[in-house]
């Protein structure tokens, strides 16, 4: 500065590719590589599932509310897993549903190219699938088959609906949180 001149935008010219959704998506990578790198990556999972079952009720409320329902049939719930990707960048699909399970594909990540090599990540969309299905029927398992941010090319994720079935090991469960508390995570 000069001699009491005014402050100019010289900076406003400069060619940098940074606005909102760069700036949290970057933030957000690094937290979680911080994690990953400090305290490994299970208990890294651990803390974003933590943040993703927040979320996840909070989309909950937000959906049930747009759309005048006390409660969300499975129907609806595959159409706001999907919706809510979409509107934060996501292209997530439904691949198959029955009464066991649904089973959603992506090709985009919301987190575009943060994501890669940032598996805790994923359990934003494990939580608040998860979250979003055991709340409006009474269970899931989420099971992250494939996943961008460990190199596939897209996304396969499983949502089953009820305990048990010869897979019943992988996967992470959730279950319908009441009034009073937790009913298990």
């Amino acid at each position: 500065m000069k001699g009491g001149d005014p402050i100019t935008d010289l900076a406003a010219d400069a060619e940098v590719s940074l606005d909102r959704d760069i700036f949290f998506r970057t933030l957000l990578r690094n937290l979680s590589g911080t994690l990953e790198d400090t305290v490994g990556l299970k208990l890294a999972e651990g803390y974003i599932s933590t943040v993703g079952g927040e979320v996840g009720r909070w989309l909950d409320g937000e959906y049930r509310v747009g759309l005048g329902a006390l409660s969300l049939s499975a129907d609806q719930v595959a159409d706001v897993c999907i919706d809510l990707k979409k509107r934060i960048g996501g292209d997530f699909s439904l691949i198959s549903a029955d009464d066991r399970k649904m089973v959603f594909g992506n090709t985009t990540c919301p987190f575009g190219e943060m994501v890669e090599g940032r598996p805790s990540l994923c359990m934003m969309t494990s939580n608040v699938f998860g979250r979003i299905t055991a709340d409006n029927l009474g269970y899931a398992r989420v099971e992250l088959d494939e996943t961008i941010a460990a190199g596939a090319r897209g996304c396969r994720v499983v949502v089953h609906l009820s305990p048990g079935g010869n897979d019943a090991a992988t996967g992470r469960e959730y279950y319908k949180m009441n009034d009073t508390g937790p009913g298990g995570d």
